[in-house]
């Protein structure tokens, strides 16, 4: 198996929400009328459908680049040969 460290990008929502929260778990400072915490989950709201964005969309490129390769989707080449040569 191959390493794709794009999905690294599927660690933010974890660290945002549980690593760091002892670190900002304060009510002071505000922050445009709201503490401090709430202000920091909802961005770490808004930045998870971001993290998962990125990796779906570096997946695609890579099978993208498969399928340029020769290679369909469920890994049978264009002749219908499966990758071990035999037929499906």
């Amino acid at each position: 198996m191959k390493p794709r460290p794009h999905h690294l990008w599927l660690l933010t929502p974890f660290v945002l929400f549980l690593g760091v929260l002892p670190l900002v778990n304060r009510v002071d400072p505000v922050v445009l009328g709201l503490p401090f915490l709430f202000l920091w989950l909802l961005g770490a709201t808004v930045l998870t459908p971001l993290a998962v964005w990125m990796t779906w969309r570096k997946d695609r490129e890579g099978t993208r680049h498969k399928d340029r390769e020769g290679m369909d989707r469920e890994g049978m080449d264009r002749e219908g040969t499966d990758r071990e040569g035999g037929r499906s």
